[in-house]
């Protein structure tokens, strides 16, 4: 496995040079500016990411306001306490996008975010307390706790919420492969394990956080 620096040089001469690359590379938010998102806006932000999920991303962004609108901004207790009934009537509504087992997930991730509001004091205390060198555990919680929350859904949610992380997206996995860090597109347990112990070397190698290690990751590749 190649060191950090070595991938650097890779990424860097495909992207016009090393302090081009760098202009590229933008930190996490830090757990002090987690700490501030509301509950809500986590689950708003799940919701998102699920029905980003497979389906067109610009289509999802256009309609936004009306899902907003139609789960009254995202109240974990109003989302919470959606009945098969309600569930049914937003089968029909135009506004949103309609997919049944996708709009029951907005009901299960609003229990999932009270949960971790009545167990950490807030969602946002649990995601930005979680440490970086255990990120496949923390995905591995959200798919097991949370609904339509595992795989790539749950590394864009966090990604787009600006905590810490990887993406395991095409490019990455490639660089993964190449260093011999996984033979195969990650699935398992084992395979994760193995994806978080070279982040951690990496991480220990430069100091940089998951978010810049992965996207120069990407960058050797893409």
């Amino acid at each position: 496995m190649r060191t950090f620096d070595e991938i650097f040089e890779i990424a860097a001469e495909r992207k016009g040079g090393a302090d081009a690359l760098e202009t590229m590379l933008e930190p996490p938010l830090s757990s002090e500016e987690l700490k501030t998102i509301s509950d809500d806006r986590w689950l708003s932000g799940m919701v998102r990411s699920v029905f980003q999920a497979g389906f067109n991303w610009k289509v999802v962004e256009r309609m936004w306001p009306a899902f907003e609108e139609v789960f009254e901004r995202f109240d974990p207790g109003y989302c919470a306490m959606l009945n098969d009934d309600q569930l049914a009537e937003l089968l029909s509504d135009k506004r949103i996008i309609r997919n049944g087992t996708k709009l029951r997930s907005v009901q299960e991730n609003a229990v999932f975010v009270i949960d971790l509001a009545r167990e950490h004091g807030s969602a946002s205390a649990f995601f930005a307390d979680w440490p970086p060198e255990t990120f496949n555990e923390l995905l591995e919680t959200m798919k097991k706790q949370g609904s339509r929350l595992g795989g790539a859904t749950a590394q864009y949610f966090l990604r787009s919420m600006g905590r810490d992380g990887y993406i395991l997206s095409r490019d990455v996995t490639a660089r993964l492969m190449t260093e011999g860090v996984i033979e195969k597109p990650p699935g398992s347990k084992t395979s994760m394990r193995q994806v978080q112990d070279a982040f951690n070397q990496w991480q220990q190698q430069s100091g940089r956080s998951l978010k810049e290690l992965s996207r120069v990751l990407a960058m050797s590749t893409g």
